[in-house]
């Protein structure tokens, strides 16, 4: 383009800002709706309205977004690249919405033409970006970056298709798949001026350069593009807009053309098949060898498309010179899964840019940070050595190498201890060599952190101690957070609007500003209001009920609530266990004190995860039998949710009275759905695990309901435990596991349950089920008691909120960049 041609089309490119009223909205509305989804305004259909709103809203986050970006190149300094591979985000409108502080005008607009919000809002699709509390954790970070305006950038993959749809049938989880991409996704952008290519297989090949430096090439190797599409992540009404920039893999060419021409179909499109893959489906179930190899392919995928996108931004500006490459970029890895990007960002700086080995080291061990989420040792990323020999030749010899400095240093520390350096090793000998991928994330990062503190403080003491007293400078905590717009403003208005009644509005960026809420729960007549709210919450959630088969209670019972993934050491199988000592109680006409309860249990299973599936099955066929039988309804009920999704848990969190975190202490990270219930008011019944330990701090003992044995009490039972024993001294539990042996629940497919009975009973059990049962079953005694006595329950609920402060993401976030990033705030340029 010609100097006076780029003039004027800069002197042209500046649009006039887009209204933000009701009427504004609604024309954007109609014209999206004709024009660029060329449907008829005289039948309206419900997906193309929902469209055409997210489109209209879009195109007011896209003067953001681009004023957002203007604002980060003019003020230069610091960038932080957040690489995950899940980001749970959930339903984009409503955010969107909030964020944008267009609910009001959006709400009005549909009004004036007919339309109801809430039909569009069940139109989208949850985005199935993710399977747990690691990707929701991710997308509550990047809507806190936004939010304190911090130049965060997000890297992940485009799933087609995700996790799975759970469906049951006769008591049995059933997946089905969840192409949640079917009817697009109006919030993204394709980026292909941005694709890069990622490389598998081949070979390497030594040779010597002009400069006398012994160098390395990739060859003959099997590529895939990487497509870039690009979703705003907005900040909370203050015009900043972050990216979230999501990878799909595409073929470099889309079919041979000569095997085409020659009547062979298959063989032609096969290499574009097999590329699209690494993309298709979220985390693979890699029980199989081929699940193994596809989720390798993932997390090299995304870290090094990520990595070549930031290196290619910076070498278009700064050319060649990495010398303030470190300082200028920070690259945070969450969980172990994308730890590979450590050994790539070496590959990337040595083979294609030229640098020394010292030089590419100092610079990725300056800019790396790696997150742990497990303590779970089966949970931490292992790959067999041969598996990656095969698929990524060049960045296992990249690994030996690191590994081989790294254990000459490990030698000269503690001389001639043997034992250590094997422990140390990022490789691990065996039988068939592994990558050990959370050394190599630790030996390659500045900042290593575990997410609570008791979490952080197992990981310097246990799983990684050797690393933390070689290099306690790295280690440090911090405690996770949830986003309090999503979290509370979104999914509970009702309450929300008290809350803003009472103390203002500044908690949605404060959070701490909900202690002032303390005093309140004093206060008989917000007492009240608040069980109002939350009676109205509760009623909403009985909606659901065609879902969980009709339940027989109203909202007055006490709603006792366990959704998450199903996992042996998440102990769904406590609870239920508890459900049927509460079903043998009835049968057995110890009614004395009953408190009507209402037991919700949602989550999913991994497909590959039996025992779980299996947890799933029993859960169902008590749920069957206690729910039919008349001597329950109006006193006990049992429902399985299924299909758990962020939408769902937005409608569920605002109505549980107790909330159920009750992991084996030393094996829950840290937890968010423990918060999310916390700060909608619920009240907690949980081990001393994971940030449970910190809700109690906040929250006071006399608030929440404490039962089982600690982490240092489990480890010490380990040797001597005997269940048998326990349950053999314990009547209640005796109780439970005849009616289980006896098949009294599935009395019409024997021995389906066997495999559970056996885990309570095995001395060897990691989870101890049946250790904690005598103190859970007291705890919920406590708990029904309490919720019986309903003024002081309320107080209760009031003050869990108000103590919720703590655990923002707004907080999390702050912390991050004040240890780790150390990144300026930028505001956003004025749109308009």
């Amino acid at each position: 383009m010609t100097t006076r041609k780029a003039d004027k089309a800069k002197k042209g490119s500046t649009l006039p800002s887009l209204g933000l009223g009701p009427e504004d909205i609604a024309t954007g509305i109609r014209q999206h709706y004709s024009y660029n989804l060329g449907r008829d305004l005289s039948h309206v259909t419900p997906h193309y309205l929902y469209t055409a709103l997210a489109l209209t809203l879009r195109d007011r986050i896209m003067e953001r977004w681009r004023s957002t970006k203007q604002a980060y190149k003019e003020a230069g300094g610091k960038r932080a690249y957040y690489l995950s591979m899940e980001f749970l985000i959930g339903r984009s409108l409503g955010n969107a919405m909030l964020n944008l502080g267009l609910t009001d005008a959006v709400s009005q607009a549909l009004f004036d033409m007919g339309l109801k919000l809430e039909e569009l809002v069940e139109e989208e699709q949850d985005a199935g970006l993710g399977n747990g509390g690691l990707g929701r954790l991710a997308a509550c970070f990047m809507d806190s970056c936004a939010t304190l305006q911090l130049p965060v950038t997000g890297y992940g993959l485009r799933y087609e298709y995700g996790m799975f749809r759970q469906s049951i049938a006769d008591g049995y989880q059933v997946e089905e798949p969840d192409h949640w991409l079917r009817n697009g996704h109006p919030w993204e952008l394709e980026r292909p001026e941005w694709t890069v290519r990622v490389r598998f297989g081949g070979r390497t090949e030594f040779f010597r350069s002009r400069d006398g430096r012994d160098r390395v090439r990739w060859l003959d190797t099997n590529d895939v593009l990487a497509v870039p599409y690009d979703v705003p992540v907005p900040g909370y009404k203050n015009g900043t807009v972050n990216t979230l920039r999501l990878w799909k893999a595409a073929a470099t060419d889309e079919f041979d053309l000569r095997e085409f021409n020659a009547g062979d179909y298959a063989d032609s499109v096969a290499s574009k098949n097999a590329a699209e893959n690494i993309t298709m489906v979220l985390y693979p179930n890699d029980a199989s060898e081929n699940g193994k190899e596809l989720r390798l392919r993932q997390q090299y995928f995304l870290a090094s498309a990520s990595l070549q996108d930031v290196l290619n931004r910076w070498v278009a500006t700064r050319g060649n010179d990495f010398s303030r490459f470190a300082e200028e970029n920070c690259f945070q890895l969450n969980d172990t899964h994308p730890s590979i990007a450590v050994a790539e960002l070496m590959r990337l700086l040595v083979d294609e840019h030229d640098l020394a080995w010292n030089t590419a080291w100092d610079i990725t061990r300056t800019c790396m940070a790696y997150t742990n989420h497990t303590l779970l040792p089966e949970a931490l990323e292992r790959w067999p050595v041969p598996l990656f020999r095969q698929l990524l030749p060049r960045l296992l010899q990249i690994i030996f190498e690191i590994n081989a400095r790294f254990l000459g240093r490990v030698a000269t520390h503690w001389p001639g201890d043997t034992d250590r350096i094997a422990r140390m090793s990022i490789i691990e000998e065996g039988p068939v060599q592994q990558v050990r991928m959370a050394y190599l994330a630790i030996v390659g990062s500045y900042s290593v952190n575990g997410v609570a503190e008791l979490h952080s403080n197992l990981l310097q003491q246990g799983l990684f101690r050797d690393f933390y007293e070689l290099w306690p400078e790295k280690f440090n905590n911090k405690t996770n957070g949830i986003t309090p717009r999503r979290w509370l403003a979104r999914c509970n208005p009702a309450l929300s609007g008290l809350i803003d009644e009472a103390i203002g509005e500044g908690w949605r960026t404060d959070l701490s500003q909900l202690s002032r809420l303390k005093p309140l729960a004093e206060d008989a007549a917000f007492r009240e209001r608040w069980r109002t709210v939350r009676r109205l919450n509760k009623e909403r959630l009985l909606v659901l009920k065609s879902e969980l088969g009709g339940l027989h209670l109203g909202a007055d019972a006490l709603f006792d609530v366990q959704v998450k993934r199903i996992h042996e050491y998440k102990r769904q199988l406590l609870n239920i266990l508890h459900v049927i000592h509460l079903y043998d109680r009835l049968k057995r006409g110890d009614m004395a004190d009953w408190t009507p309860r209402c037991v919700l249990i949602g989550g999913k299973a991994a497909p590959g995860y039996v025992m779980a599936k299996q947890i799933i099955k029993l859960i169902n066929n008590v749920a069957q039998m206690v729910n039919v039988d008349p001597l329950s309804h109006g006193r006990l009920q049992v429902g399985f949710l299924p299909n758990y999704r962020v939408s769902a848990m937005q409608v569920i969190c605002p109505a549980a009275d107790l909330s159920e975190q009750i992991s084996t202490a030393g094996k829950e990270a840290s937890g968010t759905g423990n918060m999310k219930f916390m700060l909608n008011g619920a009240v907690t019944i949980g081990t001393l695990d994971g940030a449970n330990i910190e809700i109690r701090e906040e929250v006071g003992a006399e608030n929440f309901f404490l039962f089982g044995l600690t982490a240092d009490q489990v480890e010490a039972q380990r040797a001597t435990y005997d269940p048998e024993a326990i349950i053999a001294a314990d009547e209640d539990l005796a109780r439970v596991m005849h009616l289980l042996e006896i098949g009294y629940f599935n009395q019409f497919e024997p021995g389906i349950f066997d495999g559970i009975i056996a885990s309570v009973k095995n001395p060897h059990d990691p989870w101890m089920t049946a250790a904690d049962f005598r103190s859970y079953v007291e705890a919920q005694r406590q708990a029904a008691a309490a919720f019986r006595d309903e003024e002081n329950w309320t107080r209760m609920s009031i003050l869990n909120s108000a103590a919720a402060g703590r655990f923002s993401s707004d907080r999390t976030i702050a912390e991050y960049n004040r240890d780790i990033w150390h990144l300026d705030p930028i505001p956003a340029k004025p749109v308009g």
